[in-house]
């Protein structure tokens, strides 16, 4: 098992940046896709963005439209999601999230491991 501890949340006006990362630890970090997925207030969780083992492939959600950029550093055990161009619809709680292939990511749920999330608050 794999534990995830995200953090760079917060608040930032419309068209600002923000740089979510995720710490990862208990398990061989270079072993498992990682991802980010986010949730808002009364909506499902969603799939944001996910990354190979290596890093060399990068999935994204349509929504996403280039303005975030997922990486990683296996060496440090750390992911990031680096998000420009805010909008308030971006609004949510951003959990990373880590399992054995891209579809157990984008699935989510039990297949997946999760962190405790961070909140993004994006404001008009």
């Amino acid at each position: 098992q794999v534990q995830l501890v995200e953090s760079g949340g917060g608040l930032v006006q419309a068209g600002g940046s923000l740089r979510l990362s995720c710490a990862a630890s208990g398990r061989t970090f270079s072993n498992l896709v990682m991802g980010w997925s986010r949730q808002a207030p009364g909506k499902e969780r969603e799939f944001v963005a996910a990354i190979s083992y290596s890093g060399a492939t990068t999935y994204y959600a349509d929504f996403v439209e280039g303005r975030f950029t997922i990486s990683r550093d296996n060496a440090k055990n750390i992911g990031s999601l680096q998000m420009n161009s805010l909008k308030p619809e971006d609004t949510a709680v951003y959990y990373c999230t880590a399992g054995a292939t891209v579809s157990r990511v984008r699935a989510g749920g039990p297949t997946a491991s999760w962190g405790q999330g961070t909140q993004v608050t994006v404001s008009s």
